[in-house]
């Protein structure tokens, strides 16, 4: 399966038509050069709070993206089905059972029901100034031959939380960020590597980029995109199968394969996977 991480600016969108145009010209960018499956980043969806007209204003730009969660699902159904491709949408806020909002992404397949995912653990930023909420727990998808879980940026940094996926057959973690300083972005870097690491699996890291100073919530973003393994046996030495040039917006491409996990984790040159339980013994 070959797949497609995003380094992906946000822009000051005036119409949805507008952002419809975009995300169509980043999905057929990914499908014509042979992507499987493609992962956009955290907080990708706050362009959408430009249209409104209340981006400049933080509480009121949670919930103008909030309310367009019905077609956001539906766009990227829609082009999913079109282009025959996967794709784990830029995550945005989102309604939830209570008053407030959660961080969520969707995932959709052609012939599959779109699935959300939530951020488990929020940043200060996203408790003390946002209040954004914990949502759902973790779920596991399934596409192409992969298991596959979700870790929304911070989330990433949490050993325990990468574990209970990998616990669950997950061989392939997505990643997306959203970070406004090169000390963040390492931090999720550096927790995605560590993932690999441990879980003897893949780990997509797929970043916002670029400023947005019409936008208090997302107006600096430092990242790169990347595609990470364990550095073992048919992976890279370092770990890293593909990584793009910091703050250069572009996808990224990867080539990874189930199978190379599994071998990885028979017989690697360490078996991280299998022995993770001998940290609790005696």
């Amino acid at each position: 399966m070959k797949i497609a991480a995003a380094a992906y600016p946000l822009d000051p969108l005036e119409s949805w038509d507008g952002y419809l145009a975009k995300l169509r010209l980043w999905v057929a960018d990914a499908a014509g050069q042979g992507a499987d499956l493609l992962v956009f980043p955290e907080y990708g969806l706050m362009e959408l709070a430009h249209i409104s007209g209340h981006a400049g204003d933080l509480e009121q730009s949670l919930w103008a993206v909030a309310d367009l969660w019905p077609d956001i699902v539906a766009a990227h159904q829609m082009l999913a089905d079109t282009f025959q491709v996967a794709i784990l949408s830029a995550s945005g806020p989102a309604r939830h059972a209570g008053n407030r909002p959660v961080n969520r992404a969707v995932f959709v397949a052609p012939g599959q029901q779109a699935q959300t995912v939530d951020k488990q653990i929020m940043t200060r930023f996203e408790r003390e100034t946002w209040n954004v909420v914990s949502g759902d727990p973790l779920r596991v998808l399934h596409f192409g031959g992969f298991t596959i879980g979700v870790l929304i940026c911070y989330d990433a940094e949490f050993p325990l939380l990468g574990r209970q996926l990998i616990e669950q057959g997950v061989n392939l973690i997505l990643a997306p960020s959203c970070t406004d300083a090169l000390a963040g972005y390492t931090r999720v870097r550096i927790g995605a590597m560590a993932r690999a690491l441990e879980g003897q699996c893949y780990v997509v890291h797929a970043p916002t980029v670029g400023d947005a100073p019409w936008s208090p919530a997302v107006d600096e973003n430092v990242g790169a995109a990347a595609i990470y393994g364990p550095p073992d046996r048919g992976f890279p030495a370092n770990g890293v199968l593909a990584e793009g040039v910091l703050n250069a917006p572009g996808w990224v491409f990867g080539d990874v394969s189930a199978q190379l996990v599994q071998d990885v984790r028979n017989d690697g040159q360490v078996l991280n996977f299998a022995h993770w339980a001998e940290q609790h013994s005696d």
